[in-house]
């Protein structure tokens, strides 16, 4: 299905442009979002295939990036995954627990 989520135009303005990084960094992975003012959907309709993608710094965007991993065909990298310390380090671990395969950042379905 598609979700639709609102509100988003504050996301411009963060470490990265979160709404254009994640439509960017989502594309590499198969999975296509629409951005329009302050709505963003995200169609759950395609399958979401690894790839190499990139966190910008971000570490909203790591984790995002990481969680759709999960439903990856194929490994995903995540660049400058470290990001993730700025809010959460301990992610990739907690995540490991709960049974994700993760190698150097490496996300293995």
């Amino acid at each position: 299905g598609t979700t639709v989520i609102k509100g988003v135009s504050r996301l411009a303005h963060k470490e990265s442009n979160r709404g254009l990084t994640l439509q960017d960094e989502f594309a590499k992975m198969g999975v296509k979002i629409d951005l329009d003012k302050d709505i963003m959907k995200i169609y759950g309709d395609r399958k979401v295939e690894g790839a190499t993608v990139h966190s910008r710094h971000d570490h909203r965007i790591a984790m995002a990036c990481a969680v759709a991993a999960l439903k990856a065909n194929g490994n995903t990298v995540i660049e400058e995954a470290d990001a993730i310390n700025k809010s959460y380090p301990e992610f990739y671990e907690h995540l490991s627990l709960l049974g994700a395969v993760i190698n150097n950042k490496i996300l293995q379905p």
